[in-house]
């Protein structure tokens, strides 16, 4: 394919798909950082979730998925993905 679209999808309820920046790992670590303090963990223990049956991690993992997506759209241009120049797809997984 020289001209298209490209979807990624996964079917999986805790995890999701992105696209940021892909050079310095820094920003892998500081995404899971902020989406910890979006949706942290101790909801579980303080009334907030209701489904807490599968561990700490679980809801707020269906959560951040929710937030993020399971999908991306990607255009093709000249038979490649055509992402910026520090973009990468960013596969994650929330437990």
């Amino acid at each position: 394919v020289n001209i298209g679209m490209c979807n990624f999808f996964i079917q999986h309820t805790s995890a999701s798909l992105t696209v940021n920046e892909n050079a310095d790992p820094d920003v892998r670590r500081d995404m899971e950082v902020a989406l910890n303090k979006l949706v942290p963990a101790s909801w579980n223990h303080d009334g907030t979730f209701h489904h807490t049956m599968e561990g700490d991690d679980d809801m707020p993992g269906h959560v951040k998925t929710s937030l993020m997506g399971p999908s991306l759209n990607i255009p093709i241009s000249n038979g490649r993905l055509a992402l910026g120049t520090w973009q990468g797809i960013y596969l994650n997984e929330h437990r």
